[in-house]
């Protein structure tokens, strides 16, 4: 059964899932990140910038170097159904994931923002409901 692990209260999703990528990567363990188009691309941009010497490779899944590179930035799992090499699933969306539970790991972030709690909890509600045993790290105070 898939580990999930709800981060919560993180306040920054976007540059909290970059230390979560970071940690990932040089852990030696392939990740996949699934986010909606503007979400993805913003997430893009901070993972270039956040650490200047802690480089994390990556890029946009179907590119012609995703087969060679560790973290892989996606807005549809569709097309990664077969990818066995990335056992690790990091969540920025707002819905469930599809097919979620072919990966041994799920990283759920969520964020301050109104918007982003109120997806958390239907997310978390999801996969409690199905019986999914839910770690929880919940960040500040």
């Amino acid at each position: 059964m898939t580990r999930i692990d709800f981060h919560s209260n993180v306040g920054d999703s976007i540059a909290y899932a970059c230390r979560l990528a970071r940690k990932a990567y040089l852990s030696g363990q392939p990740l996949i990140v699934l986010a909606e188009a503007d979400r993805l691309k913003r997430f893009d941009e901070q993972l270039w910038t956040f650490k200047p010497l802690e480089f994390v490779p990556h890029c946009m899944a179907g590119t012609a170097l995703a087969a060679e590179t560790p973290v892989l930035l996606t807005a549809s799992l569709e097309s990664l159904v077969q990818d066995q090499q990335h056992q690790i699933l990091l969540n920025l969306s707002a819905a469930v994931p599809p097919q979620f539970a072919r990966f041994e790991r799920l990283l759920e972030v969520v964020g301050n923002e109104e918007h982003e709690l109120v997806a958390g909890r239907e997310r978390y509600r999801f996969y409690r409901d199905r019986g999914y045993v839910l770690n929880n790290y919940k960040q500040g105070g």
